[in-house]
């Protein structure tokens, strides 16, 4: 550089400090730096050294900084002045806040404690809130999850112990051809991201199955743009093509599945479909060695795939010979399924030879020893390296649960879960369904419930049902409509507790769950039910509390408003006790704290819950004197201990020896080590636990010294589910607990013990014939991103997409709108032309459509204008069928909400000003942002 010329700092001061802690900008919980200059958030990137991410980090997460200071925060604790829906409301101190609460849920939970329904969004401290709701006494208690995912995870944990996504994840490191099902941008974003760039370096083949093809479908090898609601009958020809070729792996099958045990084939026994059991109720499998019944799990037992056991003038076969029977059959041959999925018969086959070629001619073997629950020693560990991944896109529909299933048994034929190369569970999963609670309902006034809410059902005796058999909570959840609902009905309790079935409700308690907006279907009808009232002018749902961090469309339709702090202001805890952060090859759980102090009147909610049990005297929130047992959500993460040695944290425990991970005390100083580490805790898998997790008793040891569970528990895989066939015996007339007759049919159709597909959509009209769907983009969640000064640069509105052959049948071009009717409602919004899209099926990004004037946003803003929501078109329950019923429009197994069924029918209009419907704005408690918003940290 020659001498004169100016010094250039190429390395400037950024922060003064950089606080380590997880991020909250959507569900994958990334390891984020906080940069601090003069004590305020400067930028945030990713945290090298954490498990998660190792340092990646997304738009939505370095758009964090926007969230903590964004103009729609709410400001102070609120109580509603003028009608419900005015959005006019006075702030108040927090002991009135407190004061009003205390006097409405005390009564409540003295009488008559289901009066309360406690339901929360993506809250990510379930293991808290529901400890809250079952201290208060009431049964009405769930998250999220019944319009997410339930098909996923419950059909998951029935067929194998866990899912995809927070429950398991490729192997990365070794898998040679990776299939996505359904898949946005939205989850585990990072880490896909990050796997997939692994699978691109090393030349291993990406397939997308996805009517629509961005993200992830863009940049696969193969892209299949299926049919909305077809999967299921894609996956079951491709397992017909494998068992056809004889393509699976049968020494997997004998051994770590239920394909060998036996099915009593008496069909005019009580137990017909049901296994043979020994006197200790194990399930019988054919020994090899004797060819006699023998316990599943003997010890060096080899089970036999193709022995029958004659008994009682029957011939009782294994699974494996049902399973043999029905997908063989030609109705699942490609030829047959073509026209309904969308895919060709050429290209069906063509994926499964792929598949079978990929597993059984690149198969890896790992020299590890390892022993399984026989007792049988195996000198190395066998792999498929073919991996699979899936979430929303086929789980929200009204087959999801069987199509979801389907999934798990595809990768389950061919050897490749748990296994090098395959699918692998992340700790503290493989859980069977018998290691989770079964749903409680007994109501005590003035009591606890005498159990956790959600759970798994194992037959009709653990259904929610009061004595009278009608249901015993207000979504209806464990109930003959919806029997496996494990994560509840959480769009249904609105309409329930309105239409006052099966009861009524006084209290109304939400957090986080925009549901007269973009969480709801019916969105009119949900803001009509909220604020309609009786004939003596009283609210239809008496009372409704609300917390939320940001003026959102619901905070208007709330009578108490509890202000949540963000997610830089406060603590959280990414627990083993619920969703954490774990990878395959470790356990691992993080918190959040707070980097930041909130310069508004605002507390986390968490701690607000600490507040309220403790007023309430609700029983693990008061000591035995009375007093509060907690001060704050950071005192109950410390001190609560769950189960002996097992509290919300596993790390920095106190054990005999000093501090450990896992299983210990508590320990006063835990916070402190978990935010001097990153905000992390982190553990490796023992290298011979890593694979085969079910089977593996050096991981079955390992999982109980870390406190996953409390006794080793291997188990085997449930091709053929049980606990589905006991529901529809008792269709069939057989046991006390005996389903309505209207749903008999439906029970014995839907709830086959092996996955099957049937249309999702049940009555047809030919006037609506277009699927409709809808995608979160890769730098939004939730509907918080859209009011991010950042994030709305990249989607500021949303166009519905339109395939070629509809845009031009309507004779569109760039610019045009159009109308867009279903059977219950319209919308007419601006289209856009797209090629790779399935070519009938319409869709638009999720929530970023919004209201005017929430959110803080001018009401000019492109997301009121321009912007809109499919959740018009949705409701809540299907179109009359003519029978005098409404049917819910879920799963009928889960009760997942089935938001990707819609079909509607599409026409070029004349553009309005706006797009339709559109509706009175909202008057917001915080008012409309600053006209420019300004960031600037430091000098």
């Amino acid at each position: 550089m020659p001498k004169d010329q100016p010094f250039v700092d190429t390395s400037p001061k950024v922060s003064d400090e950089i606080r380590k802690t997880t991020c909250y900008m959507c569900a994958c919980r990334c390891g984020i730096n906080v940069h601090m200059k003069d004590g305020k958030v400067a930028y945030i990137e990713g945290n090298k050294d954490h498990p998660v991410n190792k340092g990646v980090l997304c738009a939505k997460g370095s758009a964090g900084i926007m969230q903590v200071n964004a103009p729609s925060r709410l400001r102070a604790p609120m109580k509603r002045v003028g009608e419900r829906g005015s959005g006019e409301f006075e702030e108040i101190s927090w002991d009135e806040a407190y004061d009003i609460a205390e006097k409405w849920l005390t009564p409540i939970r003295r009488d008559n404690p289901e009066k309360l329904a406690f339901f929360t969004g993506r809250d990510q401290s379930q293991s808290f809130t529901s400890f809250w709701a079952q201290g208060f006494g009431t049964p009405n208690y769930a998250a999220h999850g019944g319009f997410c995912s339930v098909n996923m995870a419950a059909a998951g944990i029935y067929t194998m112990g866990g899912a995809f996504w927070e429950f398991g994840q490729p192997d990365w490191d070794n898998t040679k051809l990776f299939m996505l099902f359904g898949v946005a941008e939205d989850h585990d974003s990072n880490p896909i991201k990050m796997g997939l760039g692994k699978l691109k370096k090393r030349g291993a083949k990406v397939i997308g199955v996805n009517p629509i093809r961005s993200g992830y479908n863009a940049v696969a090898d193969e892209w299949l743009g299926i049919t909305p609601g077809t999967d299921g009958l894609l996956i079951l020809a491709l397992i017909h093509e494998l068992m056809k070729a004889g393509k699976i792996d049968l020494d997997y099958l004998a051994r770590l599945t239920n394909a060998p045990v036996l099915v009593n084939q008496d069909p005019d026994s009580a137990e017909f479909g049901l296994f043979l059991k020994d006197s200790d109720g194990k399930p019988l499998v054919i020994d090899r060695r004797t060819g006699k019944p023998a316990a599943f799990d003997g010890k060096g037992v080899e089970p036999d795939l193709s022995a029958t056991y004659r008994h009682g003038g029957f011939t009782h076969v294994p699974v494996f010979h049902l399973m043999a029977e029905r997908y063989l059959d030609e109705q699942y041959a490609p030829e047959n399924v073509a026209d309904a999925t969308g895919i060709k018969a050429e290209k069906i086959k063509h994926i499964a030879a792929e598949i079978a070629r990929v597993a059984f001619d690149e198969a890896i073997e790992i020299d590890q020893e390892w022993t399984d629950f026989r007792g049988v020693k195996h000198p190395k560990m066998i792999g498929r390296p073919v991996s699979f991944h899936s979430m929303r896109g086929i789980s929200a529909h009204a087959n999801g649960f069987q199509t979801c299933r389907a999934l798990h048994v595809l990768q389950i034929i061919l050897g490749s879960v748990e296994v090098p190369g395959g699918f692998r569970f992340k700790p503290p999963y493989p859980k069977p369904p018998t290691a989770h609670p079964k749903p409680h309902c007994k109501v005590t006034p003035g009591g606890a419930l005498d159990g956790p809410h959600l759970g798994f059902v194992h037959g009709p005796d653990d259904l929610a049902l009061k004595d009278d058999g009608t249901p015993a909570r207000i979504d209806k959840a464990f109930t003959w409509e919806n029997p496996m609902s494990s994560h509840g009905l959480m769009h249904m309790v609105i309409s329930n507790a309105y239409a006052g079935d099966p009861y009524k409700i006084d209290t109304l308690f939400m957090y986080m769950a925009n549901m007269s907006w973009n969480s709801s279907m019916n969105t009119r009808g949900v803001m009509e039910m909220l604020t309609d009232k009786t004939e003596d002018g009283e609210y239809v749902i008496p009372r409704i509390i609300y917390s939320d961090a940001y003026s959102s469309e619901m905070v208007a339709y709330a009578d108490l408003i509890l202000p949540d702090a963000t997610y830089l202001e406060r603590h959280d805890c990414i627990s083993l006790l619920d969703r954490p952060i774990c990878e395959a090859d470790g356990v691992a759980d993080a918190i959040r704290w707070p980097v930041i102090e909130p310069d508004r009147n605002v507390k986390g909610f968490q701690s607000v819950l600490c507040d309220l049990g403790a007023r309430l005297g609700l029983p693990g929130f008061v000591n035995e004197d009375g007093s509060q047992k907690y001060d704050d959500y950071a005192d109950y993460i410390t001190n609560h201990i769950r189960r002996p040695g097992v509290g919300p944290l596993a790390g920095w425990r106190m054990g005999e020896k000093g501090l450990q991970g896992g299983r210990g005390e508590a320990n006063e100083g835990q916070l402190d080590s978990y935010i001097a580490n990153g905000g992390f805790w982190h553990e490796d898998v023992p290298d011979n636990a890593r694979y085969y997790k079910p089977w593996n008793m050096a991981y079955q040891d390992w999982a109980v010294e870390k406190g996953f569970y409390d006794s080793v528990q291997p188990y085997i895989f449930q091709l053929y589910v049980e606990p589905m066939r006991k529901f529809q015996l008792a269709a069939e007339g057989h046991g006390d607990r005996q389903p309505p007759d209207h749903l008999r049919e439906q029970i014995k159709t839907k709830m086959d013990p092996l996955p099957i597909w049937y249309d999702s959509v049940d009555s047809h009209n030919d006037e609506f014939t277009v699927n409709a769907l809808t995608q979160r983009p890769m730098a939004m969640y939730h509907s918080w991103g859209s009011q991010n000064a950042w994030l709305r640069q990249i989607h500021g509105h949303n166009p519905l997409y339109v395939p070629t052959k509809i845009w031009q049948a309507n004779g569109f071009a760039d610019g045009d709108w159009a109308r867009v009717t279903s059977p219950h409602g319209e919308i007419t919004v601006p289209v856009a032309h797209m090629a790779a899209l399935n070519e009938n099926t319409v869709w638009t990004w999720n929530a970023i459509g919004k209201r005017k004037g929430a959110w803080a946003l001018d009401k000019d803003a492109p997301e009121a204008t321009k912007g809109f929501l499919l959740n018009h078109l949705i409701h809540e329950l299907m179109p009359p069928k003519g029978d005098g019923l409404r049917w819910s429009n879920s799963d009928p197994i889960t009760g997942q909400a089935a938001w990707f069924d819609l079909k509607v029918k599409i026409e070029r209009a004349d553009a309005p000003t706006e797009s339709q419907p559109r509706f009175d704005p909202i008057k917001s408690p915080v008012g409309r942002g600053p006209e420019n918003l300004e960031w600037k940290v430091g000098k």
